[in-house]
């Protein structure tokens, strides 16, 4: 089963306040899964990763197969995709722990997009944020 992903991370303050957002659809553009989610004190890039980890556990759930990323970290996607080397120790982690779960599919795209065509997983980080701090 094909699965389009987007997936975002942020944080307010760089560390500061945190949460992801994911939203997981079929190719018909039904959502199966979406979902935001505060996760503490980190930074932009770890809350990108996160985000990614979490929408691979996921779409695993589902059932999975073929899997299309649209993140608007153009950063997290090239290092993703081997194009840039990934330098922080931290982030190495995450890296890892992504690479160890995409052997579970049988293919996975990650995509560049413009935050315009995020907007749904951007929402679900700013709402989390929202709630935590209100």
């Amino acid at each position: 089963m094909r699965l389009i992903i987007n997936t975002d991370g942020g944080a307010r303050g760089n560390p500061g306040p945190a949460a992801i957002g994911v939203v997981i659809k079929n190719e018909k553009g039904d959502v199966l899964f979406a979902a935001g989610k505060y996760i503490g004190e980190t930074t932009n890039n770890q809350a990108e990763y996160q985000a990614v980890v979490l929408a691979l556990e996921k779409a695993h759930e589902l059932g999975g197969t073929e899997l299309h990323f649209n993140l608007d970290s153009e950063l997290v996607v090239k290092q993703l995709k081997g194009e840039y080397k990934v330098k922080n120790q931290d982030l190495a982690v995450q890296f890892i722990k992504i690479w160890r779960l995409q052997q579970k599919f049988k293919k996975i795209e990650f995509q560049h997009v413009y935050r315009e065509k995020n907007k749904e997983a951007d929402t679900l980080v700013n709402t989390a944020l929202d709630q935590r701090s209100s």
